[in-house]
């Protein structure tokens, strides 16, 4: 079983300035819920109960949000408004967290290799915040843990993007082995539409092997001057495999306001009203 997952946590959050000056993006909520706490709570169903952030400056108000607040505890005891407090509650007393500090900005693949004192020698989940995925059914990393027990190997999700969006995202090509399931053959973090090998987009949800970090060691700076992790899987591709999952569910681009107004207005008319 993968009992980890890693969380990089320590970007800006330009697309949302003036909020994300003091507030971290991840700490946004989509209704009454950070997006950092739904991609906790998506981990620890798949059974990664110990979760690795990768923070940064200016990025405590999430190492307060997965702790206890006396003070909000004490003045709130034994009343009605305890019932808000109760996901978290359920997500404290399931999970463990640990953080490590990214000193300097130098793209995800170097957010990974900086975890790695967190993670040590086994596989592991990576999940960015962003892409807040909703489901029926099990969630996106409790899908791709399962298809892991197969495989073996590093996995990516997936999802067909319009071609005029490809330079968004890193794109896949590779052989179709089943319905929904690639071996990787070439991965380009964002191409030019006419230079994407597809319309098969990497999108926020990763269980990668431990060998990763030697790799990621070796990789030079790729697009935007950063250490890429796509560059990293395209190496272990081709030294042995990578496999993409195109998975069940619904992903919301929090990244974007139009992706996170999208969201919130989804959470709110299906989810939250429900309730």
């Amino acid at each position: 079983m993968i009992t980890k997952c890693l969380f990089p946590v320590a970007g800006y959050g330009t697309r949302f300035l003036p909020a994300t000056k003091s507030m971290p993006k991840e700490m946004l909520p989509v209704v009454n819920k950070p997006l950092v706490q739904y991609g906790v709570e998506e981990a620890i169903e798949a059974g990664m109960t110990t979760c690795a952030m990768v923070t940064g400056r200016g990025k405590r108000a999430i190492a307060d949000h997965f702790d206890i607040s006396y003070e909000l505890e004490h003045q709130i005891s034994g009343s009605g408004k305890e019932t808000y407090l109760a996901s978290i509650r359920d997500v404290l007393d399931q999970g463990v967290f640990t953080m490590v500090r990214q000193r300097e900005m130098k793209g995800l693949g170097h957010a990974i290799l900086t975890g790695k004192s967190l993670i040590g020698n086994e596989p592991f989940g990576v999940l960015l915040s962003d892409d807040l995925c909703i489901n029926d059914g099990p969630g996106v990393l409790a899908q791709m843990a399962e298809l892991y027990k197969q495989f073996r190997c590093s996995i990516v999700a997936i999802q067909e993007v319009p071609a005029e969006e490809t330079h968004k995202y890193g794109i896949i090509a590779g052989e179709s082995l089943k319905d929904g399931i690639y071996r990787v053959d070439e991965m380009v973090e964002k191409p030019a539409p006419e230079d994407a090998p597809s319309n098969l987009a990497i999108i926020g949800r990763y269980i990668l092997t431990p060998d990763i970090f030697d790799i990621i060691s070796e990789v030079e700076p790729g697009a935007n001057g950063e250490i890429q992790l796509t560059d990293a899987l395209q190496i272990q591709a081709q030294r042995g495999c990578v496999m993409a999952y195109k998975f069940q569910g619904r992903r919301f681009d929090c990244g974007s306001v139009p992706g996170f107004v999208e969201a919130t207005n989804y959470v709110y008319e299906n989810i939250y009203s429900a309730s």
